[in-house]
C-alpha cells in the first residue's frame, strides 16, 4: 500500500503536521489551533510565522471551510489507517467565562463550576488566556485565601466543602499556566496569597503542598526585589520542610529554584539557614545523583555559605565539608566551581586550626591540589590556588598530601 499524501494547505505551516483545528489570524494565515497557541502564548511570539507581520489580535478565528475539507479527505482515505477527527469543542468565550465565574459564587453551585473551569483550562490556551481576562485569577485566589482564613477543614454551615473547593482552585490556577501578569496579580495582594500558600504547605496534601511550591517558584520569578526581601520566616521553614519530607521530585527541585531566586538577598540567607535548609541540603546532595539536582543543591549552599550561620551549619554537620569536596570533579563543570566557591567562603572566614584539620583529613586539600592539574575552568583553578596560598603554613608539609599532587601547590609556596 502507497504512501498517501497530504495536501500542503491541510498542513500546519508552523508544525507540518495535519491541521485537526484550524484558526486563522488576523493577518489571514490559517494554522492548526494547538501549534499557534503554543507560539504565541508558551513561546511569546508575536509575529506570524509566515508573514512576519505583527498578530494584532490574539482572538482566532476557526476556519470551518478548511476543518471540512480536512474531515472529508480523512473520511476519503479511511482505507489507509487515516481517521477521521471529531468536531473540536469552540473556545469559550468572554461572556460565557464571565456567567460561568458568576454561578462559581454560589456554594450550591462552586464545586460544579470550579470542575468545568479545569476542564477548560485543559482544552486549549485561548481558554486559559479568557479565563484570565475574565477575572478567573483573583477569583480562585480568594477561594484559597478566604479557605485558609477560615480555618475550616471540613463543612462550612450548609455542607459546603470548603477544603476541597480550595485544593480545586489551586490545580487549576497551576494549570493555567499564568502569563506575567497574572502571577504579578497574585503578588500584589499584600502578601496574602504567598501566606495562603504557606499555610497549605504546612497543612495541605501532599499534591496541594506540591501546586503551592511550583505557584510560589512562578510567582518569585516576577516578583519586584522589594516582595522578595519582605518574605516571612515561616515561608522558608515549611520550604525546608518540602525539601525534608521530598513529596515528589518535581516538589523539590522547584522548591531548589525558588531558594536560588530569593537567597541572593542576604537577609533571606539567614531565614533559610534558620529553618535548617544547609542540613537537609546536605542530606540531599549526599543522596543526590542526578546532575541538575547536584547543581542546584550546590548553588543554594554557595549562597547560604556566602552568611556566617551558613558556614558554620555547613561545619557542624558531619558530612559537609566531605560532601562538598566530593562532588568536585565528579559532576560537571558548574557543580566543581560552585563547590569550590563554598569552600572558599571557609578557608576565607571559617578557617579555625580544627576546621583546617579536618579538610585535611578528608582529602579536601589533596583535591584542590588536583584541581590545578586538570581542566575546570580558569576561575576555579584561580579560587583553588587561592586557598592553598591563605592555608600554605598549616598545610605545606602534610604528608595528607599525596607526593603526585603536592607537585600542583602554587609555585610560590612550595620553595
Amino acid at each position: 500500500m502507497g504512501e498517501v499524501e497530504v495536501p500542503p494547505f491541510f498542513l500546519c505551516p508552523i508544525s507540518l503536521d495535519i491541521m485537526k483545528d484550524p484558526v486563522t489570524v488576523s493577518t489571514g494565515i490559517t494554522y492548526d489551533r494547538e501549534s499557534i497557541e503554543k507560539w504565541i502564548f508558551s513561546e511569546k511570539n508575536s509575529a506570524c510565522p509566515v508573514t512576519k507581520q505583527v498578530i494584532s489580535d490574539s482572538d482566532l478565528t476557526p476556519n470551518i471551510t478548511i476543518r471540512r475539507l480536512i474531515q472529508s479527505w480523512c473520511t476519503l482515505n479511511a482505507s489507509y489507517g487515516i481517521e477521521r477527527f471529531p468536531t473540536p469543542k469552540p473556545a469559550i468565550n468572554k461572556a460565557q467565562m464571565a456567567k460561568l465565574l458568576r454561578d462559581a459564587k454560589s456554594p450550591q453551585l462552586q464545586m460544579k463550576c470550579l470542575k468545568e473551569l479545569r476542564s477548560l483550562a485543559s482544552e486549549s490556551e485561548t481558554n486559559k488566556r479568557c479565563m484570565e481576562a475574565a477575572g478567573a485569577v483573583e477569583f480562585l485566589a480568594s477561594i484559597i485565601n478566604n479557605t485558609n482564613e477560615s480555618s475550616v477543614s471540613e463543612e462550612s454551615e450548609d455542607g459546603f466543602d470548603l477544603k476541597k473547593a480550595s485544593d480545586e482552585a489551586l490545580s487549576i490556577l497551576y494549570y493555567l499556566e499564568l502569563s506575567e501578569a497574572g502571577l504579578k496579580s497574585l503578588s500584589g495582594q499584600n502578601g496574602e496569597f504567598i501566606d495562603s500558600l504557606t499555610q497549605i504547605m504546612q497543612l495541605g496534601n501532599f499534591e496541594s503542598r506540591t501546586y503551592s511550591v511550583l505557584l510560589l517558584k512562578s510567582i518569585f520569578e516576577v516578583a519586584n526585589p522589594m516582595q522578595l526581601m519582605s518574605l516571612k520566616p515561616e515561608l522558608f521553614v515549611q520550604l525546608v520542610q518540602v525539601l525534608k519530607d521530598q513529596i515528589s521530585h518535581k516538589a523539590t527541585k522547584d522548591a531548589l529554584k525558588l531558594l536560588i531566586n530569593v537567597c541572593p538577598w542576604g537577609r533571606n540567607r539567614v531565614k533559610t539557614v534558620e529553618a535548617g535548609a544547609v542540613r537537609e541540603l546536605i542530606d540531599l546532595l549526599l543522596e543526590a545523583h542526578e546532575k541538575r539536582d547536584c547543581e542546584m543543591i550546590l548553588v543554594v549552599l554557595d549562597q547560604l555559605c556566602q552568611c556566617a550561620e551558613g558556614r558554620a551549619e555547613l561545619l557542624n554537620h558531619g558530612a559537609g565539608l566531605a560532601i562538598v569536596s566530593k562532588k568536585i570533579l565528579r559532576v560537571s563543570k558548574m557543580a566543581t566551581e560552585r563547590a569550590v566557591r563554598i569552600l572558599v567562603f571557609v578557608s576565607k572566614f571559617s578557617a579555625t586550626p580544627s576546621v583546617l584539620q579536618e579538610m585535611l583529613n578528608l582529602g579536601v586539600v589533596a583535591k584542590l591540589c588536583l584541581v590545578l592539574q586538570v581542566d575546570c575552568g580558569s576561575k576555579t583553578q584561580e579560587r583553588a590556588r587561592e586557598i592553598l596560598k591563605l592555608h600554605a603554613k598549616a598545610w605545606k608539609n602534610s604528608a595528607c598530601i599525596p607526593m603526585n599532587l603536592f607537585s600542583s601547590y602554587p609555585s610560590s609556596i612550595n620553595r
